[in-house]
């Protein structure tokens, strides 16, 4: 089942600012909307988040998809690094296995 954050933004189709946009809150009993402070989308119900189950569950399958991939790449200095070791063709194909290893949906 999708965390609500990952809910709204396949709500949204985008990334929402927790922050500034949308509050949530958890009383013990499960996260709920705390505030809506999006002007071009009005405030979901239930029923339409849950539509958006699948969506949600996509988005978050990826974004795990998304810190594998960023933990073996490795940082920016060991990335450039292995360029100026190994060259940047051999830098991409590190690159395209490592997407080969963890794709996306």
């Amino acid at each position: 089942m999708a965390s609500l954050d990952k809910k709204i933004e396949a709500y949204m189709g985008r990334t929402v600012d927790f922050m500034a946009e949308v509050t949530l809150q958890d009383d013990g009993k499960g996260a709920y909307i705390a505030e809506w402070n999006i002007k071009d989308k009005a405030k979901p119900t239930d029923s339409q988040l849950k539509a958006k189950e699948s969506d949600a569950d996509k988005l978050e399958k990826n974004a795990k998809v998304i810190d594998n991939r960023k933990a073996e790449y490795g940082t920016v200095e060991q990335q450039l690094e292995y360029i100026t070791e190994n060259g940047l063709t051999k830098w991409q194909e590190n690159v395209t296995a490592i997407k080969k290893k963890h794709p996306k949906e």
